[in-house]
C-alpha cells in the first residue's frame, strides 16, 4: 500500500545534473539591467519616543518621529507622532502632525491632528486641519511650498 520514499537517503541519485561552481579567478557576474521589477519601498525610519535628536535630519524616504528632534528635517512623508516634539523647520511632500512642531512647516500636503500643537508658519499647497488642533502662526498657500522662497498668495492669521 505504502512504500518508503528513497529520496532523503544516502547514496547514488540517479541522473542527477552536475552542479557548476563558480571559479573564482573567472569574470565576475554582470548585473542584471534589464529588470524591470518596481523596488520594494522600504519602511518608514523610526524615531523613537526615548530618543532624542539633535541636528539635521535629510531623506528621500519617510520618517515617522516619536521622539524629540531640535533640527531640521526634510523628508518624502512625515508623522510626527502624538508625544514628539519638534524644534525646526520641516520639509516634506506630506506632513501629518499629530504631536508637537515649533517651527515653520512647508508641504505639500499638510495635515493637522485633533492632538496636533504648532507653534511657527505653515505653507503648504493643501492643508486639513481637525477640530482641537492648536495653531499659533501664519498660513500661505502656494504652487510649490517646497521651494525655499517664501511667495505669499494669501495669508490667514490663525490662534486657536
Amino acid at each position: 500500500m505504502f512504500s518508503k520514499s528513497r529520496i532523503n537517503e544516502p547514496g547514488p541519485k540517479a541522473a542527477e545534473p552536475e552542479k557548476k561552481v563558480a571559479d573564482p579567478m573567472s569574470a565576475p557576474a554582470k548585473p542584471d539591467y534589464g529588470s524591470t521589477a518596481p523596488k520594494a519601498k522600504p519602511p518608514a525610519s523610526v524615531l523613537s519616543s526615548d530618543l532624542t535628536v539633535v541636528g539635521n535630519l535629510k531623506t528621500t524616504g519617510d520618517i515617522q518621529v516619536e521622539g524629540v528632534v531640535e533640527g531640521d528635517i526634510r523628508a518624502h512623508l512625515l508623522t510626527v507622532g502624538e508625544g514628539a516634539t519638534i524644534r525646526g523647520e520641516v520639509v516634506a511632500d506630506d506632513i501629518v502632525i499629530n504631536g508637537r512642531v515649533i517651527g515653520r512647516v512647508r508641504g505639500l500636503k499638510v495635515r493637522l491632528t485633533s492632538t496636533a500643537r504648532v507653534e511657527g508658519d505653515i505653507i503648504h499647497k493643501t492643508i486639513a486641519i481637525e477640530s482641537g488642533a492648536h495653531f499659533e502662526g501664519s498660513v500661505q498657500r502656494q504652487e510649490d511650498p517646497l521651494s525655499g522662497a517664501a511667495k505669499p498668495q494669501g495669508s490667514v492669521r490663525a490662534a486657536g
